[in-house]
């Protein structure tokens, strides 16, 4: 088995692209057994020896502050990895060395990675990397993880580590009169009662308990509920003798010991500045104009703009191949194979449920690479700082921002990317309210939707009504979350502390790794759940079917309108299907037969399972104004957005129309008395907030770590939904407004 290498680091530091670096193509994507947080596996392969590379989450410490943290501090205590790669910034060298304390205060055999030295240098900051290595005593190696530079030394020093079994003795740092005796003390009685030993360090684990440390508390308590409770009742003669004396804790001591620890090394001629410390970088410069009160925000909806007409506009052309691809793959085997369920199910339930979703991929790649260059340059993270403010008022975090966005923030984007970029949210609370309130957003499969509906009923308003539809999805998203943080997710807000990392260059490599990570994984969980849905949901439209005698009694009424016309007029029908070649008597019979068959294409679909639901949600439905064809397509909708107009054709009985050409559905819904302008608008309003679609439940309930949360999402956003259009249709109706 190939020897295993953790890269860690602070966020920002480069470590994912020193692992991009390393593994290239040799990488996958997955979660942690039992918990949401991202995990990065690859191979690193050199003159035939390859190693086992893991990207841990970027943190910045590892005491159990946050879910990122325990999960790193858990894989380097239960998987011991030969060697642990430390990527620190070297333009920030004391901030990011505090991690590298802590890795060798557990012991761990390290190897540092100096990044970055090329920003440094830029700053005027010169870092002795000899001098540091020989302070802390293990290798450090300078290196630019965008460019490769220093990666071939630093993983002759990481192969090294590895051949030669170094063990590295653990770092003691004095922590002051007042925590060493007592730190003294908790370590002997550990040691000696072998108290989680097998796992832990005994001096670890007493520093552990000084830092209030959750999960070594609740583990000790586990073990040996006696010995954690002398062991507390220490910490808590410090930490009271702290409060009394200097007002702070014992973990505030911890801290501040460690960053004066790094401050001495610091003061050893490890590093040299070469301009005054307070001048302003370009990073500084520039954030005086893009995080501005009032010019920031302008030129964030102008960057967001250019970042979806960027999608848009060059991802129409390779979306219009491969709807052409499947709508060529669905008529040919229309015509090769014979009519009947199979042809229906492939042709109806496959290619164009699986195409459907598939045809999106170009759009969802370029946003992603769109995106990316934001993540990569440094951009998002102020993009997040400036909404903060505003997301804080309604209960949730300054990282909410571009999980919004991803899922449709302006319009486009998809919900289940837009859930999966809530991973970025410490606490659970605030976490979950974005969970729960990102499917609001206009993902790329309401726009059909709205499209139709505008195009019937708001021809000439267009522009507006879709601006004030985006409007209202925010507007209802936040007071949603401003709900849901003030009832069942109460909470105290966490503070949006987050570091501002300098602007850089995106490489194309790092740009194109991110790209297909995220396209890939859009791939794997709509696709295939798409599958199985449209499946289903062509199932449930087409069966069981019409009762024999009501095929017969359809048959006899096209067998009575043929034998009103002359044998010669049935013939030249039966002989050519072009209009052009029909005499008028042959065309007129043509139109009367397609009327009998659409209408038996109406009996069938309302006979069908479907059509029974529709029926009998009609009884509540229409206090919004939704009759059982409308009920069919929003129940198709529960599964995904995307098939509520093609339902909708479908349920209209259009006959050989194609249900895609919304001209023709436009017309039929201007044409039904039973549609208005009204209606419209309470429809609009129910698909905007309505439930997610299927695949974003099974991404909630599995980033919340409960199908409860799923369930929740799919039942409040309804009656949400539904309770919103009520009111729409009701008071409209009583006003007169927007009615035929």
């Amino acid at each position: 088995m190939a020897p295993t290498v953790a890269l860690a680091g602070n966020p920002n530091a480069g470590k994912t692209t020193l692992f991009n670096e390393l593994t290239g193509s040799r990488q996958h994507v997955g979660n942690y057994p039992g918990v949401t947080v991202e995990k990065k596996e690859g191979t690193y392969v050199r003159d035939g020896f390859r190693l086992h590379i893991v990207d841990l989450p970027g943190t910045y410490s590892l005491t159990a502050y946050s879910l990122e943290e325990v999960v790193a501090r858990d894989f380097l205590v239960n998987q011991k990895p030969e060697v642990v790669i430390n990527i620190v910034d070297a333009s920030n060298l004391d901030r990011n060395l505090y991690l590298a304390v802590q890795f060798l205060e557990m012991g761990i055999p390290i190897c540092i990675a100096l990044n970055m030295i090329d920003v440094a240098k830029k700053r005027g900051i010169k870092v002795n990397a000899e001098k540091l290595s020989s302070l802390l005593g293990v290798p450090v190696i300078p290196t630019v993880a965008r460019t490769g530079k220093g990666k071939k030394e630093l993983m002759d020093n990481a192969f090294q580590i590895i051949h030669e079994h170094q063990q590295l003795n653990p770092l003691k740092i004095s922590y002051g009169a007042d925590i060493d005796p007592v730190l003294v003390e908790m370590e002997k009685e550990i040691a000696q009662n072998h108290f989680l030993t097998d796992i832990y360090r005994a001096r670890w684990i007493a520093l552990k308990y000084m830092e209030n440390d959750e999960q070594i508390l609740t583990l000790g308590r586990k073990t040996d509920a006696d010995l954690s409770g002398r062991l507390e009742d220490q910490v808590n003669k410090v930490s009271r003798h702290l409060q009394n004396t200097l007002e702070t804790y014992p973990e505030a001591v911890i801290a501040d010991q460690r960053y004066g620890y790094i401050n001495s090394i610091m003061k050893q001629g490890v590093v040299h500045h070469k301009y005054d410390r307070n001048r302003l970088y370009s990073s500084d410069r520039i954030d005086k104009v893009l995080t501005n009160r009032f010019l920031g925000p302008l030129i964030m909806l102008a960057v967001i703009a250019g970042l979806y007409h960027f999608t848009f506009t060059y991802s129409k052309l390779p979306v219009g191949w491969l709807e052409s691809f499947f709508g060529w793959l669905a008529s040919t085997l229309s015509t090769v194979m014979p009519e009947g369920l199979l042809q229906s199910l492939i042709v109806s339930g496959i290619i164009d449920g699986v195409g459907g979703v598939l045809g999106f991929v170009p759009l969802i790649m370029f946003m992603f690479f769109g995106i990316a260059i934001l993540e990569d340059s440094g951009y998002l993270a102020r993009v997040a700082f400036m909404l903060d403010r505003i997301f804080r008022l309604f209960g949730l975090h300054g990282s909410s921002v571009m999980a919004f966005i991803v899922s449709g923030g302006i319009a486009g984007g998809c919900a289940v990317p837009g859930v999966m970029a809530t991973r970025t949210l410490k606490s659970p609370r605030e976490r979950l309210a974005t969970l729960l309130t990102v499917p609001f957003m206009n993902c790329g499969a309401k726009l059909p939707v709205f499209a139709l509906l505008i195009a019937t009923f708001f021809a000439k308003y267009e522009a507006v009504i879709m601006f004030l539809i985006t409007l209202g999805a925010w507007g209802g998203a936040l007071l949603v979350a401003k709900l849901l943080r003030i009832t069942v997710i109460k909470g105290a807000a966490t503070p949006f502390v987050m570091e501002l990392p300098p602007y850089r260059m995106p490489t194309f490599k790092g740009l194109a790794i991110h790209t297909w990570e995220r396209t890939w994984q859009y791939i794997k969980k709509a696709g295939t759940v798409i599958l199985g849905l449209s499946i289903v949901l062509w199932a449930m439209m087409t069966f069981p079917g019409l009762p024999d005698s009501t095929v017969a009694e359809f048959a006899k009424l096209r067998q009575d309108e043929m034998s009103r016309v002359p044998a010669g007029i049935v013939a030249q029908l039966e002989a050519s299907h072009e209009d052009t070649a029909l005499s008028d008597p042959a065309r007129n019979l043509k139109e009367r037969l397609q009327r009998i068959d659409a209408a038996e294409a109406e009996a069938g679909l309302r006979y069908s399972i479907a059509g029974r639901m529709g029926s009998a949600l009609e009884a509540v439905s229409k206090w919004a104004g939704f009759d059982w064809r409308t009920n069919i397509a929003l129940v198709g909708g529960f599964a995904a957005k995307e098939v509520v107009v093609s339902t909708l054709g479908t349920a209209y009985s259009l006959g050989a129309v194609d249900p895609e050409e919304t001209d023709s559905l436009s017309a039929t819904l201007a044409r039904d008395p039973a549609w208005s302008p009204l209606m419209a608008v309470g429809l609009i309003v129910f698909t905007m907030f309505y439930s997610p679609c299927f695949v974003s439940v099974i991404c909630i309930s599995r980033e919340s770590g409960s199908w409860k949360w799923g369930v929740f999402a799919m039942a409040f956003n309804t009656v949400l939904a539904f309770a919103l259009a009520v009111f729409i249709f009701q008071i409209g109706s009583i006003l007169g407004l927007l009615v035929k």
